[in-house]
C-alpha cells in the first residue's frame, strides 16, 4: 500500500518546478510518517534539480531540510509519538552493517552509501527518492531527529538538518571551544551557521568575507572579528595564528591565501564542493608548518541529533527568509546571485494553496 504524495518537481535540468503527486510508502513496522510543516531550500538542492553535478534522476524533487509533524508510526517504533515534532536530514537509510555506519558515521557508508533524502534510489519502492519539497515523507526511525525548539522557531530550525550539522561536524570533531582561534571562510547559508556555531562553542571566532559590506552582520552573528580577505594587510596580520579553519565556500578559490594563516598542526576542513578543482595549494605550506587540509561531510545520525540538542540548549537556529513554495525558481536565481540572508526556507502550507 502507498499514500499520495503532493509536491513540486522539476522534470529535467531546464524546466521549471511545477505541481507534481508521487506514491510514498505505506507506513512500516518500523517507519515514521510526518506531515511536512517546513524545508529549508539548500545549494545543493539547486545543483541537483539542474544536474550541475551530472547525474539527476528525474522527476527531482528536491528537499533534505525537513521539519514537521508525526502523523503516523509502525508498530515498533519505540521514540516517536504521532504528535511529535521531528525532523529528517540529508539522509534516509544506510548499510547499517559497514564499520562507518557501525561507528555512527552513516554519512559515510562504505557499502553502498547513504540513501539521500531525495535523488538517491528509494530502498523501498525503487525509483528515484524524493525529498521535502512535498506535503509528506515516511522514513525509517533510525533515520529521524527528535526536533526540541519551540514552534514558532520551527522554520529557521529546518536549515539545522543540512546547514547545522555540516558546520557542526567538523567543530567538534576538530575540537573547538575556549582558547582556539577559529575561522570561518564564506558568510553565506553555511558560513552563517558555522559563525553561530563556533562562537557558542566558546571559540575566538573570525569571520572571513570578501565584502566589506558584511562586517557588522558577520558581528552581529557572532564573530569577535571580522577579516576582509580581499585585504592583504587584514589577511596579513593573521598569518600563523588560527588553530582551525572552516572554509565553506563552493567556488574556486586560492586555498593558500588561508592556510598560510593556521598555526603549526592547525587544520582548514572543507565543507564547499566546486564545480571545478581549487588551484593546486602550495606543498610547502603544509609541509614547513605540518598543517592540514581536510574535507568533512553532514554527520551521522546520533551527531545530528547532537547538533540540534546544542542548538535548542544555545537558543541557535538559522537567519532564513520564509518563501511559499510557488517562488522556488526565482529563490534559485537570488541564490546564484548570493541575494539571500542566509537561507530560504519553504512555508509547505503554501502546497494546499
Amino acid at each position: 500500500m502507498t499514500s499520495q504524495a503532493r509536491a513540486y518537481a522539476t522534470q529535467s535540468s531546464e524546466t521549471p518546478f511545477a505541481p507534481f503527486s508521487f506514491d510514498r510508502r505505506d507506513v512500516g513496522p518500523k517507519d515514521v510518517s510526518i506531515e511536512i510543516l517546513f524545508c529549508g531550500v539548500c545549494h545543493s538542492d539547486l545543483h541537483t534539480a539542474r544536474s550541475e553535478w551530472g547525474g539527476t534522476l528525474y522527476p527531482c524533487v528536491p528537499g533534505h531540510e525537513i521539519v514537521g509533524r508525526v502523523t503516523a508510526v509502525g508498530a515498533e517504533v519505540t521514540r516517536f509519538a504521532v504528535g511529535d515534532i521531528a525532523g529528517v536530514g540529508c539522509m534516509v537509510d544506510s548499510c547499517r552493517h559497514c564499520p562507518s555506519c557501525e561507528a555512527g558515521e552513516e554519512q559515510y557508508c562504505e557499502t553502498t552509501g547513504f540513501v539521500g533524502t531525495y535523488g538517491g534510489v528509494d530502498p523501498i519502492l525503487g525509483g528515484p527518492s524524493f525529498g521535502g519539497y512535498s506535503d509528506h515523507i515516511v522514513v525509517t526511525e533510525d533515520f529521524v531527529l527528535k526536533i526540541r525548539h519551540d514552534m514558532a522557531d520551527l522554520a529557521a530550525v529546518a536549515p539545522l538538518l543540512c546547514a547545522g550539522i555540516t558546520t557542526y561536524s567538523p567543530l567538534h570533531h576538530w575540537n573547538t571551544g575556549p582558547g582556539k582561534k577559529v575561522g570561518v571562510v564564506g558568510l553565506g547559508g553555511l558560513g552563517h551557521m558555522g559563525v553561530k556555531i563556533a562562537a557558542a562553542m566558546g571559540a575566538h571566532v573570525v569571520a572571513f568575507t570578501t565584502s566589506p559590506a558584511k562586517r557588522e552582520d558577520a558581528l552581529r552573528l557572532g564573530a569577535h572579528e571580522v577579516v576582509v580577505s580581499r585585504d592583504a594587510a587584514e589577511m596579513n596580520a593573521h598569518v600563523n595564528s588560527f588553530d582551525f579553519i572552516l572554509n565553506t565556500v563552493a567556488a574556486p578559490h586560492d586555498l593558500d591565501a588561508f592556510t598560510r594563516l593556521l598555526k603549526r598542526d592547525g587544520t582548514m576542513t572543507l565543507v564547499g564542493v566546486p564545480g571545478t578543482p581549487h588551484p593546486s595549494p602550495s606543498v610547502a605550506n603544509l609541509i614547513f608548518r605540518r598543517r592540514a587540509i581536510a574535507g568533512s561531510l553532514i554527520g551521522g545520525i546520533a551527531e545530528t541529533q547532537e547538533m540540534l540538542d546544542f542548538c535548542h540548549e544555545h537558543n541557535l537556529t538559522a537567519d532564513i527568509e520564509l518563501i511559499p513554495i510557488q517562488y522556488i525558481d526565482k529563490a534559485y536565481d537570488r541564490m546564484v546571485g548570493s541575494d539571500v540572508k542566509y537561507r530560504f526556507v519553504i512555508d509547505m502550507a503554501s502546497l494546499k494553496g
